[in-house]
């Protein structure tokens, strides 16, 4: 017997255990079914093959009742509901439905084991006997009461109160009828003050539109055609020795289309615009600036409400899935950014999901980045961690991506990372290091490398925390590169100079080799440096044009003969003016200009001159592989290096000269005799140069210099690069 208080509850939508009430159930010998239907003037249960029996008001406030007393079991029905105006309707029970989610399912989730939560919890399209629809659940243990809302049932919390998993937290209900694209949210009430909540769902697979923010059901079925790039990138145990150079993209300024009120290419226009441009190019992977799902363009995609979701500014999730495909299909790997390290606040998202610090820590101490004004994920807790952990095997798995760039880790590695004295919380044993963080990143690491073969990690940090791209059964935090913040910053430091004082900061240009080998390093010019007033790449050195585009050049040949695989950000390639701005697109238009031009012809060039030579890429992480000839000319600002591949007789020689002086005459020791031809010569009149170089071959004279019996005495071209190799 359900007692008056029970239907109150449910009327007024207080109720936190509607399946004790609504749907059939054995009573008295026979099977009494309750329904609530707030806005019916009739409601009949059909059965198959029978008559409807009209069901009983048993509540002013909409809920029903009939009672079936002969019946020995449960038995299939329908319920038939009639309407203001007489439209009538007929749905499925969805509460003669049993639980989806098992106990190991919970068992594994409350554990932080669950790799493959992302199948049980969220909206997934279901068929449950003759019945199709959408299994919901959600997380939120310290709420009263959780319903679905959405645009099946007029957005109105009381229709679907979901079925509660105690004391896991977990809250589920199957829906027939619920069919894709429709939205839907959460609504929370919170056991703490009654506060009613609406949220997006955590695990939602697409989003609508930004600003609006609701959930999508969605189907994610793709008939992938990349069997082969990921069998190769699977056997292939020698990464580290293959080329790679990564072209960063910012997905909705890398082109726009301007005559359509300046709006951002589709995922589909990208594939047929960018793929074939970064081909071209030579570049080997894009790493695409986060594409989950944020309500803010303005933060890059780096404030992110869903995880699960491609943003949908672009396009549906099976679109951005055809685009990762199409790259796999062109020889091209994709590394998206991931962003494990905070959330927003957005009333929408995660924060305070439940009406409690759910996601996040409680004390703003650990909870909180002032700076950025966003909310730290809470590492410690199983569930939240589950969350994380599944999120990266999903964009593996789910999306085919061949790594994640994890952004801001040393904010996740210190507890008092940009916090004053007093203002952080030490851990249990007094010292400064997250422990709950560095665990979960070395499950991370540990998760990806062992469920994905091949597939990489990337670390952004920037302090000299030990052993990031070590491994985790070393001691290591297991990711596959780390960001070498420190040559960056050294780098552009020493190129903002003037050419004439560079000799006072020689050391900015050689110290990087000091540690060179102690992590697998990307050497990165990311979007972090045209930005915020940091002035383009092309804005950033001295001199008028043309000493710009040749400092660039030689810059460019800099980085790639240095250790380290490589990682440009779009429009860096051809040197644009303008600080990047993400309202608006590249200026695409300086391609026009021949400066512009021949900048980015060197960087094709040089990126097919990386691939195609074993001595740039193959020993990038041993010491083996690098060599300085010349390492102190600071007066001239020249340096002058070897770099080899596995075979120490595969060589080749770097000249770079960063002074607008050219060196007529200039010796350098060599270790083999002969003829050395110039691969590459960045003041070539095709770069937009002066074409002073060597005539493309040089022999050796046999005066001893460098610590070597033989010598090229070369021309070196004012602000220039020169790649030689011997044998020609």
């Amino acid at each position: 017997m359900i007692i008056q208080g029970a239907f109150d509850a449910l009327v007024g939508a207080r109720h936190g255990d509607p399946f004790s009430v609504l749907g059939p159930h054995r009573e008295d010998g026979g099977v009494a079914i309750r329904s609530y239907q707030p806005s019916a003037e009739r409601v009949e249960v059909a059965r198959p093959g029978d008559r409807a029996t009209e069901m009983s008001r048993v509540h002013g406030g909409g809920i029903f009742e009939a009672v079936f007393p002969k019946a020995a079991e449960i038995f299939d029905y329908r319920l038939r509901v009639t309407y203001p105006g007489g439209h009538v309707v007929e749905i499925d029970d969805p509460y003669r439905y049993g639980r989806v989610i098992t106990e190991y399912d919970v068992y594994l989730f409350s554990q932080g084991k669950h790799t493959r939560i992302y199948d049980k919890l969220g909206a997934h399209l279901t068929r449950i006997g003759e019945a199709e629809g959408v299994h919901f659940g959600v997380w939120a243990p310290n709420a009263d009461r959780v319903s679905v809302v959405g645009d099946f049932n007029l957005w109105d919390g009381r229709l679907h109160p979901m079925r509660e998993l105690a004391p896991a937290g977990i809250w589920e209900i199957f829906i027939p009828g619920v069919q894709e694209g429709q939205r839907y949210k959460f609504e929370i009430r919170s056991r703490r003050h009654g506060e009613l909540l609406l949220k997006a769902d955590p695990y939602g697979f697409r989003f609508e539109h930004p600003p609006q923010s609701a959930s999508v059901v969605a189907r994610r079925g793709y008939t992938w055609r990349d069997a082969e790039w990921i069998i190769d990138r699977a056997g292939s145990n020698a990464r580290f020795n293959r080329p790679m150079a990564i072209y960063e993209v910012h997905l909705g300024s890398w082109a726009r289309v301007p005559e359509q009120q300046n709006r951002f290419l589709s995922y589909g226009e990208m594939a047929a615009r960018l793929i074939p441009y970064v081909k071209e190019m030579g570049f080997t992977h894009i790493e695409l600036m986060p594409v989950m799902e944020h309500p803010f363009f303005g933060s890059w995609g780096y404030q992110v409400t869903g995880f699960y979701a491609p943003t949908s500014r672009f396009g549906t999730p099976q679109e951005f899935k055809a685009f990762v495909d199409a790259c796999h299909q062109n020889d091209i790997g994709v590394i998206l950014d991931w962003v494990p390290g905070h959330f927003p606040r957005d009333a929408h998202g995660l924060a305070r999901f439940d009406g409690t610090a759910l996601y996040e820590h409680a004390d703003p101490r650990q909870g909180e980045h002032r700076d950025w004004g966003t909310l730290i994920f809470n590492y410690g807790r199983n569930e939240v961690r589950n969350f994380l952990l599944a999120n990266a095997l999903f964009w593996l798995e789910e999306y085919h991506v061949d790594g994640l760039r994890v952004d801001a880790v040393a904010s996740m590695l210190y507890l008092d990372y940009s916090r004053p004295q007093g203002q952080w919380v030490p851990n249990k044993f007094g010292g400064r290091e997250n422990i709950e963080a560095i665990d979960f990143l070395r499950e991370l690491n540990a998760l990806t490398h062992g469920e994905h073969t091949g597939s990489i990690t990337v670390a952004e940090e920037s302090t000299s925390f030990p052993s990031v791209s070590r491994p985790t059964y070393l001691g290591g935090l297991g990711f596959t590169y780390k960001w070498n913040m420190g040559w960056m910053n050294d780098t552009l430091e020493y190129l903002k100079q003037d050419p004439i004082y560079r000799r006072y900061h020689h050391r900015l240009l050689t110290f990087s080799l000091l540690y060179a080998f102690s992590e697998n390093f990307i050497l990165p010019f990311s979007h972090d440096e045209v930005v915020h007033m940091k002035g383009s790449m092309f804005g950033k050195v001295p001199g008028d044009d043309w000493q710009k585009a040749a400092t660039l050049r030689a810059l460019y040949g800099y980085m790639y003969s240095h250790p380290g695989k490589k990682l440009m950000f779009m429009g860096c390639e051809f040197g644009q003016r303008a600080e990047w701005n993400h309202d608006r697109s590249l200026d695409w238009h300086l391609l026009h200009q021949p400066l512009h031009r021949g900048i980015r012809q060197f960087m094709c060039d040089l990126n097919r001159t990386y691939a195609s030579e074993p001595a740039l890429h193959q020993c990038d992480f041993e010491a083996s592989g690098f060599q300085w000839i010349d390492c102190n000319d600071s007066d001239n600002s020249v340096v002058s290096l070897m770099r080899s591949a596995t075979d120490p007789n595969d060589f080749l020689v770097a000249i770079l000269n960063f002074t607008p002086v050219p060196r007529i005459g200039y010796v350098i020791g060599v270790p083999r005799e002969g003829r050395y031809a110039e691969l590459v010569n960045s003041d070539s009149e095709i770069y937009g140069g002066s074409n002073l170089g060597n005539r493309g071959i040089i022999a050796t004279e046999p005066i001893a210099s460098h610590g070597f019996a033989q010598s090229l005495r070369l021309s070196l071209p004012p602000l220039g690069f020169l790649l030689l190799k011997p044998g020609a």
